[in-house]
């Protein structure tokens, strides 16, 4: 499983000003590898299929349903220190939304538009959307990292309102480098968008995405998820993925999947 972590009061303070923090060395090395080798055994056998569960990104490879494609992705999304950062933002009231993996190209030259994840916006019950960004390689300037716009998840606006080119680059906009084992909370409401990866390697990471549990999953777990798997899950797991909850059923089950900007 992976390492303990004591938040500090200044964490939190980062994840309430800026909308993002970075738990450092959180997964495990053993972890890591495993993760590694599972995510490249999914892209040969999915192949052009992949990601194909929810949408596929020009200059990137995708994984996504990946809770039910292995026990570590399961355990994953039940990690105690990454479940008190996404409680602090949402409330104790949260689900998973997704587990997806998302793979920069080698020399992709394609950067992501500045975006909101499922294009949220806080409503009167405050924040509703935290992606946790697990990385399996290092987050560099050059290779593709995140850039963020600090305190753009307390505007109560999307970028494509604002912003002539969200593609363009943002005044105050920062770059979120790490390396492969720490995991980013981030406040999803937060202006974000991958970068373009100008190296020769692919950019791995795996994004936990969480929802408050009175609004729609990205990808509604109870109907993607094998009975075998279901019943492989702990209760913590099944209350994570509210495979139990009738008000999932009822908010999740006639959505379409909805993306910040993949279309």
């Amino acid at each position: 499983m992976a390492r303990n972590h004591q938040w500090t009061d200044e964490e939190f303070r980062q994840l309430d000003e800026a909308g993002f923090v970075r738990l450092a060395g959180l997964i495990e090395p053993w972890e890591l590898d495993a993760y590694r080798a599972r995510v490249e055994e999914l892209f040969q056998t999915e192949g052009g299929r992949a990601g194909a569960e929810f949408r596929l990104e020009e200059g990137a490879r995708r994984l996504a349903n990946v809770v039910d494609k292995g026990a570590l992705f399961a355990a994953c999304i039940a990690t105690e220190p990454v479940l008190e950062g996404v409680a602090h933002v949402l409330g104790p009231e949260f689900k998973l939304s997704s587990l997806n993996v998302r793979s920069a190209n080698p020399h992709n030259g394609i950067a992501q538009p500045l975006h909101a994840d499922m294009g949220a916006v806080a409503d009167e019950r405050g924040y509703w959307v935290c992606n946790t960004v697990w990385l399996l390689d290092d987050f560099t300037p050059d290779n593709g990292a995140l850039r963020v716009v600090p305190g753009s998840h307390k505007w109560g606006k999307l970028p494509q309102e604002v912003v002539a080119d969200p593609a363009a680059p943002y005044p105050g906009e920062e770059l979120v480098t790490g390396s492969a084992g720490d995991v980013f909370v981030m406040n999803a409401h937060v202006w974000h968008g991958g970068t373009a990866n100008r190296t020769s390697n692919h950019r791995r990471a795996m994004h936990a995405f969480y929802c408050r549990r009175d609004k729609p999953q990205q990808q509604y777990q109870k109907r993607l998820l094998r009975p075998e798997t279901q019943a492989s899950l702990t209760e913590r797991q099944r209350w994570v993925l509210a495979l139990d909850d009738p008000l999932n059923d009822a908010v999740s089950a006639n959505v379409t999947q909805v993306s910040g900007f993949l279309k």
